[in-house]
């Protein structure tokens, strides 16, 4: 084995494959998790990672690498005593076992530590893990046992990362408990069953930014978001509280913010004022670029499956939200037998004709909905040309947002879609995604801020024929739409409890999953 195999592969790499080969992928692809046990391990490593603090018989952070076998890494410590022993120290935290315990990653690691310290000329015949929560010590056998199972490991991973497919994910392991990893892997989920144990990180305790009020600006100061307008503070937020930011119409952004956005890997979308999607930003260090490539060789010719999915989703939702707040029993009936009649389409033009007579089913039967008569001549495109249509093009730019950032969290394109046509020069993808929310997320929040009456006649303002939300009404939709977006609901397949806008990026890994190969097909959100 040589270093013309490829590039260098990370040792550490190589012991998340000893844990799990799905793991190992997940980090080669670029995916990265802010749960506990990163940032734990992160504080464990704060000392061992400043060479500045090492000693003449202790030198820390210390890089090596092994052409031969084609492997770099990083020792935490490699001490040399009085006697000439050098040997290669590892540190380590235990935030879930709790307990000293030497791990076989941990002993993968090691091992090949020790091979690269001696390609280099340090003869390490020794080799310990400091568990910094228990201050303790323990030694670590390095042998030719434990060298041939690193060494193996190392092969192994190799064939992992040049296969076309991800590796499936473990099935029933209580690996996936302790895993960092598990929110993004997602292994219980993959069959598309009720899922019996709860291995999905909670959702974190951030949000997504808006900024709205024409002429404000959006700076970064002392650590948070500070939007201002003129010598007004509007608001202020900590940068670590969030997870997007959305700029809406006629406000600003700094330089200084939307560089340590991107540096955190977090999106910026640019809407207008009437909520369409004009752009967004996103980190160049994006993940899965593998199954990104994929994604638009299966673009191109769009996907059957996933098309019917995206569909009879959307269609099922309508029909429920209209059984639960309509007045149009024939109406549902319809739309369950067309929801039925997606299953069957054998194209792409044929789901199209089945959406479109659904859609002008439910929105013919709309306005049963609200408490009040509301003129509406049907959905309409833009410019909006009554109040009820601005409203429901607002929400749908929120909606189109929220799916932006679930897709490009994936490292997926939100162009590359497989309903939409990537052709219309759309976020294909997004709007894809967005089909099986737009009921229960976009249509949900509009009825109900006009049956509350937050939206009011005077919410709406008409300019040469085009209905158009004032700031009190558009203030109004945002504050709904986000009690929505962070309203906790069961999940239907999987069976537990999570917010809208995280199930928004579940239902993207999903996608991912079938992209990369580790799930048979999708299966879309369903409201009862």
């Amino acid at each position: 084995m040589t270093s013309s195999i490829g590039d260098p592969i990370p040792i550490s790499l190589v012991a998340h494959h000893a844990f799990c080969p799905r793991r190992a992928w997940l980090e080669a692809m670029g995916e990265t998790t802010d749960t506990h046990q990163m940032a734990v391990g992160i504080a464990a490593h704060r000392a061992s990672d400043d060479p500045a603090r090492s000693r003449p018989t202790t030198r820390r952070a210390v890089d090596v690498t092994d052409n031969e076998l084609g492997i770099v890494g990083r020792c935490d410590a490699v001490e040399t005593d009085e006697h000439g022993t050098t040997t290669v120290v590892e540190y380590k935290s235990t935030p879930v076992r709790r307990r000293a315990h030497v791990t076989e990653p941990m002993v993968v690691q090691l091992a090949l530590q020790t091979l690269a310290l001696r390609s280099s000329g340090i003869d390490a015949t020794a080799a310990a893990v400091h568990f910094v929560d228990h201050n303790q010590r323990v030694d670590v056998a390095v042998g030719t046992d434990q060298i041939t199972a690193a060494l193996d490991h190392l092969t192994r991973l190799r064939a992992v990362l040049a296969a076309d497919h991800a590796p499936e994910p473990l099935v029933d392991d209580p690996r996936c408990r302790t895993c960092s990893h598990a929110g993004i892997c997602l292994p219980d989920e993959r069959t598309l069953a009720p899922v019996t144990r709860r291995v999905l990180v909670a959702d974190p305790d951030t949000q997504v930014v808006h900024v709205a009020t024409p002429g404000a600006r959006a700076a970064l100061r002392a650590g948070r978001i500070r939007v201002v307008k003129g010598d007004d503070e509007l608001g202020t937020v900590p940068i670590e509280r969030v997870l997007a930011l959305v700029l809406h119409g006629n406000v600003d952004a700094s330089s200084a913010l939307i560089r340590e956005l991107l540096w955190r890997r977090l999106p910026i979308i640019w809407c207008s004022g009437t909520g369409r999607v004009v752009g967004w930003a996103n980190t160049a260090h994006s993940p899965n670029g593998g199954p990104r490539s994929r994604q638009h060789l299966i673009s191109q010719n769009g996907h059957l499956g996933m098309a019917r999915a995206f569909v009879t989703a959307k269609i099922a939702n309508q029909a429920t939200l209209l059984r639960r707040h309509g007045d149009a029993p024939a109406s549902v009936v319809e739309l369950r037998r067309l929801q039925r009649a997606v299953s069957a389409a054998g194209s792409l033009q044929e789901i199209f004709g089945i959406e479109g007579d659904a859609a002008a089913r439910y929105f013919h039967d709309f306005t049963s909905m609200l408490n009040e008569p509301a003129e509406f001549p049907g959905r309409s495109r833009r410019p909006a040309t009554d109040p009820l249509n601005a409203a429901l093009n607002f929400a749908y730019g929120l909606l189109t947002a929220d799916c932006i950032r679930a897709v490009v969290a994936c490292g997926l394109d939100p162009h590359a879609g497989f309903l939409h046509s990537s052709g219309r020069n759309k976020p294909a993808l997004a709007l894809d995604l967005a089909e099986e929310f737009r009921a229960p997320i976009a249509d949900s929040v509009v009825i109900g801020a006009i049956n509350n009456g937050e939206l009011k006649p005077s919410s709406f303002s008409t300019v040469t024929g085009a209905a158009r939300l004032r700031d009190t009404g558009r203030t109004a939709l945002l504050a709904a739409y986000e009690r929505r977006a962070t309203t906790e609901f069961r999940h239907p397949t999987f069976g537990y409890r999570v917010t809208w806008r995280r199930a928004m990026e579940i239902q993207a890994r999903l996608v991912l999953g079938v992209i990369d190969g580790t799930q048979p097909r999708y299966k879309g959100i369903t409201i009862r």
